[in-house]
């Protein structure tokens, strides 16, 4: 009997407290979710089989309003805050200086375009992109296509 009560709150407590580094630590549903899920559903089922259908029914209850009172704190206490991104990335490409390049500007592939990398355009390096086939180094470009920043070019056959 006492050992079925260890395991009943050993199983239930380990599961609570896996979802609830769910809910904290991990987001998403991950492996650890549903394990927690897995083992506290274990757990009350160990209670209803070993300790009779009462007991079970006692800890069912006080496993739901354990979880429901974590899960609650979780959102509650601002445990995310911690996790949030509170900076934004307003970069943009080619931002930092603008180019006074024009269509039909001809220049050369300084790294592989996949479909992005940098070219050499009169002398200046730019970040280019093609419209999505792929360009070895040293190949010979031309701009097609300026698009606000972005500057789209393709292989001069």
């Amino acid at each position: 009997m006492l050992l079925d009560w260890i395991t009943v709150i050993s199983l239930v407590g380990i599961g609570l407290l896996l979802i609830i580094v769910e809910l904290i630590f991990v987001p998403g549903t991950t492996i650890v979710g549903i394990l927690g899920f897995i083992l506290t559903a274990i757990g009350i089922w160990i209670g209803y089989a070993a300790l009779g259908n009462s007991t079970g029914h006692i800890i069912l209850a006080a496993t739901v309003l354990i979880g429901a009172l974590a899960f609650f704190y979780s959102f509650r206490s601002d445990s995310w805050t911690r996790f949030a991104l509170k900076e934004q990335n307003r970069g943009r490409v080619n931002e930092d200086h603008q180019h006074a390049l024009a269509v039909g500007e001809e220049g050369k592939a300084i790294s592989a375009l996949r479909p992005q990398g940098r070219a050499l355009f009169a002398g200046q390096h730019h970040e280019v992109q093609t419209e999505g086939e792929f360009l070895a180094p040293n190949t010979p470009i031309r701009i097609i296509r300026l698009s606000q920043n972005k500057i789209i070019v393709e292989a001069i056959s």
